[in-house]
């Protein structure tokens, strides 16, 4: 294999490991796109796994992102170093991703070393934006797309779904690392504090703000989804399951908002597989 090849095939294995729901989406892609979509993903996950590692100071986690940077830029500039950044600068070139998006996704993550609550959904939505909108907007350079305007506020608004409904599931886990992303004026609106939160407690007052949150994302992924008509038929299945999946799980949670409180929400692995093979017929049947 060339060290191209291993690169991807590396970034593959990230992906399968790491992409509990993602994957099953990206396995209906065409080669080409699916290996790309990989080097993303694996980018992508050496972002998070920074800010995300326990045991390291937040200066340190500061020097190990300002490295990456650094590492980003001479693989943009066509000189990149290690099985990632080989792969990524492959796709980038092939498909003409803009560097910016790239930059954008590390900001994002950034964020999570300096601000660990938002006061307002505006200044949420920006996050939302960095760390998964601007994925969605990578993606769509990878499959094609149609309407460009249309196909980017589209892939934006499904982005920031996405990430609203990982907000919901990963409460707890946010939690246990200082960050709380459910907005601090929506908390206040219902009545619900803080300490409520930390002790785990829920009621009436916990369940009107995880309702106030699911209907916004519902709405996001009802814009969002207005993506799907715009990609080619296999992307269309691809970004098709991603969705599906994530609506089944904010869906549960809107059933049932205090499950957040006692676990992470998931589908099992035959739930997964069989909406991908219903959104790749629905997306062969559908003109």
């Amino acid at each position: 294999m060339t060290s191209l090849e291993l690169a991807y095939a590396h970034c593959a294995q990230v992906a399968r490991r790491e992409a509990k729901n993602f994957y099953y989406g990206f396995l209906l892609l065409p080669r080409p796109q699916r290996q790309a979509i990989y080097a993303v993903y694996a980018f992508a996950r050496q972002c998070d796994d920074i800010v995300d590692q326990d045991g390291a100071d937040p200066e340190e986690k500061e020097r190990q992102l300002g490295r990456l940077r650094e590492e980003l830029a001479q693989c943009l500039e066509g000189r990149p170093q290690g099985e990632v950044f080989i792969a990524l600068s492959d796709a980038v070139q092939r498909y003409g991703i803009p560097h910016q998006y790239l930059r954008h996704l590390v900001d994002g993550v950034e964020m999570d070393l300096r601000v660990r609550r938002y006061q307002t959904f505006q200044e949420l939505e920006r996050y939302c934006y960095l760390v998964a909108s601007v994925v969605g907007l990578i993606c769509i350079h990878v499959f094609g797309y149609r309407d460009g305007e249309e196909a980017h506020r589209r892939a934006v608004q499904l982005g920031i779904a996405l990430q609203l409904t990982n907000i919901l599931r990963d409460v707890q886990e946010d939690l246990a690392r200082d960050r709380i992303y459910l907005p601090l004026e929506d908390m206040a609106a219902v009545g619900y504090s803080e300490e409520e939160l930390r002790a785990g407690r829920g009621g009436p007052a916990f369940q009107r703000l995880l309702w106030l949150e699911v209907e916004r994302a519902r709405e996001y992924y009802r814009q969002g989804l207005g993506l799907l008509p715009l990609l080619p038929r296999r992307a269309r299945a691809c970004v098709g399951v991603m969705a599906g999946i994530y609506r089944r799980i904010l869906e549960h949670i809107a059933r049932e908002p205090e499950v957040v409180l006692r676990e992470r929400v998931s589908l099992n692995s035959s739930t997964k597989v069989a909406l991908a093979m219903g959104e790749l017929a629905k997306a062969f049947l559908t003109p």
